[in-house]
């Protein structure tokens, strides 16, 4: 199992003890990559699993209010009347219930301890622009590397800008170049300024560097935590 489907808690047996070999599934394969340092995908999807199952858990809990109700008696003590539900919950719904009771908690632990290599990686992750930082910096350049390595990823970036009823937010893409080597003369500023020669459209590119101090992998940990680091630094 590399992947816990979105509708993993509605697909098949509505069953505790299924749903609970599942999960326990996925999270021992998500434990195995956090220990090797592997943040992505798996913390995304734990943290849309998570999101996903608390508006079930409260959509659920909506759904018990609603039933019809009828007097039950009157607490003179505490001068309340009671009720009791007309129509009991099922038991799909009561299955549901032990379902994400169980779940919940547990895919919030792994989320913390995701949250916490992330943040681990962010703390080894130093950033600063190359050569003089433009206006303009909706696009440009990142340039990752590795302390004590020669080795140099170049990605081109892109800030894209959202808008929903509420709030106005931003989002960046990635999109990689190529990987060089750098030497006593290809520094990060002759890197910079061949990119402005082969690629013409930026002819003043926001260009950062961004070294990791720990070898954690590039794909699924350095790249999408120095994406999200990027974006606190670049202004639209």
């Amino acid at each position: 199992m590399n992947k816990l489907s979105e509708n993993w808690i509605s697909e098949g047996w509505i069953d505790f003890e299924y749903k609970k070999y599942l999960l326990l599934a996925y999270l021992k394969e998500v434990n195995e990559k956090f220990q090797a340092v592997k943040l992505y995908p798996s913390l995304g999807e734990l943290i849309a699993h998570h999101q996903k199952l608390s508006l079930l858990d409260q959509n659920r809990s909506q759904l018990k209010l609603a039933l019809p109700k009828e007097m039950e008696g009157i607490d003179l003590e505490k001068m309340k009347i009671t009720y009791k539900h007309k129509i009991q919950e099922d038991d799909v719904m009561k299955e549901l219930g032990e379902i994400i009771a169980f779940s919940l908690p547990k895919i919030k632990q792994h989320i913390e301890e995701g949250k916490s290599i992330y943040d681990f990686i962010e703390s080894h992750l130093e950033i600063e622009p190359v050569g003089l930082t433009p206006i303009y910096q909706r696009e440009g350049y990142a340039l990752l590397s590795y302390q004590n390595s020669r080795d140099v990823f170049i990605y081109r970036y892109q800030i894209n800008l959202f808008q929903n009823s509420v709030d106005r937010f931003r989002g960046i893409a990635l999109r990689f170049v190529a990987a060089v080597k750098r030497s006593l003369t290809l520094t990060y500023e002759r890197i910079k300024m061949d990119l402005v020669k082969k690629f013409t459209d930026l002819p003043n590119p926001s260009t950062w560097r961004i070294q990791s101090a720990q070898r954690v992998p590039l794909e699924e940990s350095l790249l999408p935590v120095s994406k999200r680091l990027l974006l606190k630094y670049v202004t639209p």
